[in-house]
């Protein structure tokens, strides 16, 4: 869908409202018919309107016979920021003389807080600076949406210590699949605010907008440095995650295998004297008796023998045996030196 805004208002603190002396087209949702309208009406290339298209496209700028053409990566609308898995979407931008083009294939909350007057304090009083706007709304959008997405790993996390299950780990990839998202639009955001600084062919004219764009630009290097944090602490947890997760396998397959060894003893005897050959005790009518007591005495033996906690107990005496004889050799080597005890 196309929209054209023409009282984009400029708020400059101390100054009466005034509308921007540009027009602001805003295509967003676009379908094959827009893109026509866009071609035709517009002369918008084919090549670069499919470039804006491409969901992996790379921010940049570029310059036309017509037109100068930027891309950058923007926070899509996920609800709101209601969802765990959250992207980014190329938005191309396009200055014509006295109009400026967004071409977005999907929705956005950066766009939407501008259609709808949701600022203050930006440089919008010229098409250089609404660019430069955009880029700082979408700087804070990153940084609100990746503070969420760290809330929501913490109640992940939350939730994996009481009970690891499938499902929190499924979200877990989701959150470290967004940060991989931000993080990589937010390094190639970087790479055009830098451009854009030393390009001749996009000025910003006044002192304010270009102090604004260095300001944006820390904030960006500050957004990726949260999406590299989250990303590495993100990290750890999963493969701490995945360490629980393995040593509770092998705690019970350890379990498993103590209770197979132990059935095997019984299991011997029960086969020993299932036998046709002449055995003892085979013409008492109470052998079977006895055979079941001793093959449950020996299967409890068996499991006692091989338990963790006999063997933690093991281990821990094994420990003390090793402090004592140190000890003892220390008060050997005191008493041949002649020192007190």
């Amino acid at each position: 869908m196309i929209t054209i805004r023409k009282n984009l208002i400029s708020q400059i603190p101390g100054e009466p409202i005034q509308e921007a002396p540009y027009t602001w087209v805003d295509a967003r949702d676009i379908n094959r018919d827009d893109i026509t309208q866009l071609e035709e009406k517009y002369a918008i290339s084919s090549e670069l309107l499919a470039d804006i298209m491409d969901q992996d496209e790379q921010a940049r700028i570029e310059r036309e016979d017509d037109y100068i053409a930027l891309i950058m990566r923007l926070p899509a609308l996920a609800d709101d920021c209601k969802g765990i898995n959250q992207y980014a979407v190329p938005l191309g931008i396009v200055l014509v003389r006295d109009t400026v083009i967004t071409i977005c294939q999907s929705d956005s909350i950066v766009l939407e807080d501008f259609a709808k007057n949701r600022y203050r304090q930006y440089p919008v009083q010229t098409a250089e600076g609404f660019v430069v706007s955009i880029l700082g709304r979408a700087v804070m959008v990153y940084i609100r949406l990746l503070k969420y997405i760290n809330r929501q790993k913490s109640q992940v996390e939350e939730q994996l210590h009481k009970s690891i299950m499938n499902y929190e780990l499924i979200q877990l990839l989701q959150i470290q699949k967004s940060l991989v998202y931000f993080s990589t639009s937010l390094t190639t955001n970087e790479a055009l605010m830098e451009r854009l600084q030393r390009t001749p062919y996009f000025r910003l004219e006044s002192e304010d907008e270009r102090d604004f764009l260095e300001d944006v630009i820390t904030d960006n290097k500050q957004a990726i440095e949260m999406a590299n944090i989250y990303s590495s602490i993100l990290t750890g947890t999963m493969d701490a995650f995945a360490s629980v997760i393995s040593n509770n396998m092998n705690v019970i397959m350890k379990r498993l295998t103590i209770i197979s060894i132990s059935l095997m003893i019984p299991t011997f005897i029960t086969g020993f004297y299932g036998m046709n050959i002449a055995l003892p005790y085979m013409q008492s009518p109470f052998a079977w008796i006895g055979i079941l007591v001793f093959c449950g005495a020996s299967s409890m033996i068996g499991g006692w023998a091989l338990s963790d906690r006999r063997n933690a107990r093991l281990v821990q005496r094994s420990v003390q045996g090793s402090r004592q004889a140190e000890k003892e050799y220390r008060k050997k080597k005191r008493k041949k030196r002649g020192l007190p005890d």
